[in-house]
């Protein structure tokens, strides 16, 4: 629900899709919808090209505008997604049952870390339901589905009805095998028998009972290769994003086990494929510049580019040197740079699965414009 005249966006229950699936690195919904709102036209059209967990393509699904999202990560794609079909919990419930039903045969993972993480028979339906989705996920109440597993695969457990599907687990991301083990047999946790269906179809009145238009698009795609915009003819008026930050390299085996749903390897994976280099801070602005002149490319002159862009604490680089730098010989003219204030850190639970991450530090937001 929104006026054209101030953009008043219902709070209550539209913004709740923006939480499917939360991310341990993610913006929050205000920040592209404050962007969006200082000067957005009817027919604008928004590209994010690292879009995460699609949180621009919310923002601009409120609001009523077209928007593209690009990301390397198949977990990133399939969450964004999620965020910009238009079905009913009804018919994410009918197709959850009807694929559950079936009597086939699928690869189910085995190893001490899958015993613990889950209950075999939950493990089972969350095995088959990996099965049908990666053969076939093309349809609004698929898609659906397999964001509402993604952010129901793992978490906390709960006295009342179960949320997530795992034994005690962080909800931003996958906890490591070896550690888990320990702390569950430590606390002498075993997995909880949940059933799927009924996890999903709460989770789908949740996120799907309010009625948004279905707009926009996602591509599993690499930002900094021209070819990924060359279809779209039409230009872009708004490219807000937040590129990985320098030195963070932890995305891939952070979502270890989501990608493992969406049809990855049964075990955390370290590779750096697809992700911007992080050899030196002047091979990672140059990466990023590639992304920047792709976007300009396509982009309507005066087009508003706003960056949000931090550093890690292990990392010895100005994050906003690194920005800058990144801007240099592109069409897009910096008029702004203001410091953004520090991201939250995450839960306690989190802390203590994984106290060894790499901590964000500052945060700024550059805003610029396409000459």
């Amino acid at each position: 629900v929104h006026k054209a005249e101030g953009v008043k966006v219902a709070i209550d229950g539209l913004h709740r899709l923006n939480a499917i699936c939360p991310y341990f690195t993610m913006f929050p919904l205000s920040f592209p919808l404050d962007v969006l709102r200082s000067g957005f036209g009817p027919r604008d059209r928004v590209l994010d090209p690292f879009c995460g967990r699609g949180t621009t393509n919310m923002a601009a699904r409120l609001l009523g505008l077209w928007s593209l999202g690009v990301d390397s990560s198949p977990v990133a794609a399939a969450i964004t997604a999620a965020k910009l079909v238009r079905v009913s919990p009804e018919a994410i419930a009918t197709e959850t049952r009807n694929i559950l039903g079936q009597s086939t045969d699928v690869e189910v993972p085995s190893g001490e870390f899958w015993e613990w993480a889950f209950h075999r028979e939950t493990l089972q339906e969350i095995a088959k339901l990996r099965a049908a989705l990666s053969e076939d996920c093309s349809a609004p109440e698929r898609i659906a589905i397999r964001g509402l597993v993604l952010g129901a695969l793992h978490g906390p457990r709960t006295k009342g009805l179960p949320s997530h599907l795992s034994n005690q687990s962080p909800r931003t991301y996958a906890p490591k095998p070896a550690y888990a083990v320990r702390f569950w047999k430590a606390r002498k946790m075993s997995p909880p028998r949940v059933a799927v269906a009924e996890v999903i179809e709460r989770r789908a009145r949740r996120y799907y009972s309010n009625e948004l238009a279905a707009t926009g698009h996602v591509l599993l795609a690499d930002s900094r290769e021209p070819s990924v915009l060359e279809t779209f003819e039409q230009p872009f008026h708004w490219i807000i994003t937040s590129p990985p930050y320098y030195g963070m390299r932890t995305y891939v085996p952070d979502q270890w086990l989501r990608n493992w749903f969406v049809g990855g390897p049964a075990e955390v994976e370290y590779s750096a494929r697809s992700q911007l280099s992080h050899r030196s801070p002047e091979d990672f602005a140059r990466d990023l510049r590639a992304v920047w002149r792709n976007a300009a490319a396509k982009a309507a002159k005066g087009a508003t580019l706003v960056i949000r862009f931090g550093g890690i604490s292990d990392r010895n680089a100005d994050p906003t040197g690194i920005l800058l730098e990144s801007l240099e010989d592109t069409a897009w003219r910096v008029k702004l740079v203001r410091d953004a204030g520090k991201p939250n850190r995450g839960r306690r639970q989190a802390d203590t699965f994984l106290k060894h991450r790499p901590r964000p530090s500052g945060e700024i937001d550059v805003w610029a414009y396409r000459t």
